[in-house]
């Protein structure tokens, strides 16, 4: 086939590396910075596999700034555009893939189009009936930063939903390139599928804040959160993974999701679902005013990055802690040696480690790093098994 992606994201760029082994793949994006890396074979962000890929393997693979011309010829297009929380309408932002949908249709109305963006529940069905069409169908991912590629080409599970003539073309594209057994594919109607995507990302954000309040309920009690932990997780049921306190939930997907449940909850009996984003803002609140009580001068913050083996800062929950430690006046320096972020204010910023060891009175870290060892005592973190 030829598959035109749009968006050379963590979704759109490995699913491009992944489907340019066997088809023709034009990605698409507004970033000309990323589209120019993707042609030299450099990936634009952190992912191992992804980087060996770009510089090893024989990929079809070509790349260009969004124009709808590219549409021309196109077998099959792959939209993976972000779709950001709208807090005025409450729900996940489409219109930019409905805008490439048009676009798409007004150059070709041959290919069929998969949105691989998380959207609201219903959009899939709701897009076919105002495109008069039934070639959109929807396949949600399900990748974790710094570890993208990789999830492609060893997918948990594979699922689309739409028309089935379509779903099969896809479905045989994604499962002839994984280096796993996917049997059987889920096939479903478009609104399962979206639900799936939305539900799964709630679950994995309210594990994470079951241990936060696990931990916050030990740190109060004065109990030890490991122990706790690690007798809850014996549990075969619950599991020994997904289980490391931290300063809560961040990242991209996991924030907007949360909420875009919540937005589908109305009408619905649901307690459980609407607590989980109270849930991660009660912890932040928690976690500074704990780091407050310590009576220190400057409290130095150690980097921004959403997660281990992540360069993105996105909603991360250091922001959230940064945020909630300004309320109580105290000076806070910050450590970020590339990711610079112009949003975060009324804090001094620094790229010299040295300098901000020694300045910081205590030292703030999501995930403990080993350039940190020798300064342990001054580190302030919840990262209890220093993984994940």
């Amino acid at each position: 086939m030829k598959i035109i992606v749009v968006g050379m994201g963590y979704v759109g760029l490995t699913l491009s590396v992944l489907l340019s082994q066997q088809h023709e793949v034009v990605g698409l994006d507004i970033d000309s910075n990323r589209v120019d890396l993707v042609n030299k074979r450099k990936a634009p962000f952190k992912d191992y596999e992804l980087e060996s890929y770009l510089s090893s393997k024989t990929l079809n693979l070509s790349s260009h700034v969004y124009d709808k011309k590219y549409f021309k010829n196109a077998d099959c297009v792959i939209i993976a555009t972000p779709t950001d929380f709208n807090n005025y309408t409450n729900k996940l932002d489409i219109t930019g893939v409905e805008n490439i949908i048009n676009d798409c249709f007004e150059v070709k109305t041959r290919p069929f189009i998969v949105i691989k963006s998380t959207v609201p529940i219903g959009t899939t069905n709701d897009l076919n009936r105002k495109f008069n069409t039934d070639r959109i169908i929807f396949s949600p991912e399900f990748l974790r930063e710094g570890k993208a590629l990789y999830d492609n080409l060893y997918p948990s599970r594979i699922i689309i939903g739409g028309k089935r003539e379509y779903c099969n073309k896809f479905g045989d594209a994604l499962s002839g390139l994984s280096l796993n057994n996917i049997n059987p594919i889920i096939f479903s109607n478009p609104s399962d599928a979206e639900a799936v995507k939305i539900f799964s990302n709630s679950y994995l954000a309210m594990r994470v804040a079951f241990f936060n309040e696990v931990d916050s309920f030990s740190i109060v009690k004065g109990l030890n959160s490991e122990n706790i932990i690690n007798g809850i997780c014996l549990e075969e049921r619950i599991g020994n993974f997904y289980n490391n306190p931290s300063f809560g939930y961040g990242g991209y997907c996991l924030p907007k999701d949360t909420k875009q449940l919540v937005s589908e909850c109305e009408h619905v009996p649901s307690i459980l679902l609407k607590s989980i984003s109270l849930s991660n803002k009660k912890r932040a609140e928690f976690i500074a005013e704990h780091i407050a009580q310590q009576n220190v001068k400057i409290i130095g913050i150690y980097r921004l990055l959403a997660k281990t083996g992540s360069d993105n800062t996105r909603y991360s929950s250091t922001k959230n802690i940064i945020n909630q430690l300004k309320k109580f006046n105290v000076q806070i320096l910050l450590y970020e040696p590339i990711l610079f972020d112009k949003s975060i204010t009324g804090v001094d910023f620094t790229s010299d480690l040295k300098f901000f060891k020694k300045r910081s009175d205590i030292i703030v870290s999501n995930r403990f790093d080993n350039e940190l060892m020798d300064v342990e005592e001054k580190v302030y973190t919840r990262d209890i098994f220093r993984r994940d």
